[in-house]
């Protein structure tokens, strides 16, 4: 017999907030609680979930769809902190303070995102510490991110951003036969994402497409080696073989 509609929408948000990180294994009556404090937005491409500034209404977990967390530069450049995909929290820093989000957030195709709502989450919280280490652990998880992209931009030219953004999405970056890659943002988003504009990363990926390293085919990009490509790495980095 098929589940009346708003019991099919409650199982949908509790399966959405299990297959997060920051949720899974809570126990029933926590995911309940937490699953009456959500909110369900519904963003087209291109619409914005909140701007720099703004008060934090809670945190936020992708339902379906992806979400762009940027900060514009003071010269007016988009710098891609991180794109958010089903499963991924973000935003949880601002339940700690009272200022606003610290970046923008945009979708970049349809999204569907579960606000938790900050005042009845704080009031979780307390009740259950654990749940607040998870939070910690979560929150960790974006700094390494942010480390990360840190290091990229101020050691790495655009060639080595590039190549290690492949390699990391290699299953296997030892391994000599083709990797194929889904593109799930444009070259543009992706450029933002790097660092750098469009036409660099055209030209970069040209580049690599003359040195056989990779083929692109729409939205695939075919690593030929992956074990070759990491080599290019290393030597970038002037570490050994």
């Amino acid at each position: 017999m098929p589940l009346p509609l708003a019991e099919f929408k409650h199982v949908g948000l509790l399966n959405a907030l299990r297959s997060c990180q920051l949720f899974s294994g809570l126990p029933q009556p926590d995911l309940e609680a937490i699953v009456a404090l959500v909110v369900v937005k519904s963003l087209a491409k291109g619409d914005y979930l909140f701007h720099e500034g703004e008060p934090s209404q809670g945190c936020y977990v992708v339902q379906s769809g992806a979400i762009n967390v940027h900060r514009v530069t003071a010269a007016g450049k988009e710098q891609t902190i991180h794109v958010f995909r089903p499963g991924e929290s973000f935003a949880e820093a601002t339940l700690a303070t009272d200022r606003g989000y610290p970046a923008d957030a945009r979708a970049i195709e349809p999204a569907q995102i579960l606000l938790v709502q900050k005042s009845g989450f704080v009031a979780l919280l307390r009740r259950h510490p654990e749940l607040a280490l998870r939070m910690l652990g979560a929150m960790s998880t974006h700094l390494r991110v942010l480390v990360g992209q840190i290091e990229d931009m101020t050691l790495r030219d655009v060639e080595t951003r590039l190549t290690h953004w492949l390699v990391k999405r290699c299953p296997d970056p030892a391994a000599t036969q083709p990797c194929r890659i889904e593109l799930r943002v444009t070259k543009r988003e992706l450029a933002a994402e790097l660092g750098t504009v469009s036409e660099t990363l055209s030209r970069t990926l040209a580049k690599f497409r003359e040195r056989r390293l990779i083929t692109v085919k729409g939205r695939e990009i075919a690593v030929l080696s992956p074990a070759a490509l990491r080599s290019l790495l290393r030597r970038n980095l002037g570490e050994q073989d």
